[in-house]
């Protein structure tokens, strides 16, 4: 099955943080290519603590062949590995943040994983991201396609292109 994959930082050195976890990704068990990757995207801090830096932010897709439960875990040890606490205040600035965005068609609503990503489809620096790579994908529950509900969100130059370079 196909998965997409938010990655997201504001803390250190970025857009390395973003690298090494794309790279901790693509060698986990399982992962499968093909890997698509959106540009990088620059984005002013939503809720976070007063002073927090900007984020950079970028959406990868590739296949996995397990359960999404496993998968997510994965990605926990991987924030852990690059310095983020399992102990957080929600929306703290942060040097790594993996969300598992979509697994396929599946929809899953439970403790410890909601897929598709609740809140997804409301936030530009997801949406952008996910559009420049799959602009036709409509995800379980939606009815418009990627580029569809990107048009439709409120465009501001808080998320803005940064670079295709990773």
């Amino acid at each position: 099955m196909r998965v997409g994959v938010a990655l997201g930082s504001n803390v250190g050195d970025r857009l390395e943080n973003l690298r090494k976890a794309r790279s901790a990704i693509h060698s986990l068990s399982k992962v499968t290519a093909p890997f698509l990757a959106s540009s990088i995207y620059a984005t002013a801090p939503i809720d976070c603590e007063s002073g927090a830096g900007e984020f950079l932010n970028a959406v990868i897709e590739l296949g996995y062949e397990g359960d999404p439960r496993d998968l997510m875990m994965a990605f926990q040890g991987i924030e852990a590995s690059l310095g983020r606490p399992s102990r957080r205040t929600r929306n703290e600035s942060r040097t790594i943040d993996i969300d598992l965005l979509y697994a396929g068609d599946m929809q899953v609503h439970d403790r410890a994983l909601e897929i598709p990503h609740p809140r997804m489809a409301g936030r530009l620096f997801v949406m952008q991201p996910l559009a420049e790579i799959r602009p036709e994908l409509i995800l379980p529950g939606q009815q418009k396609a990627a580029a569809e509900i990107v048009a439709a969100l409120q465009k501001s130059d808080t998320v803005r292109p940064l670079t295709n370079e990773w």
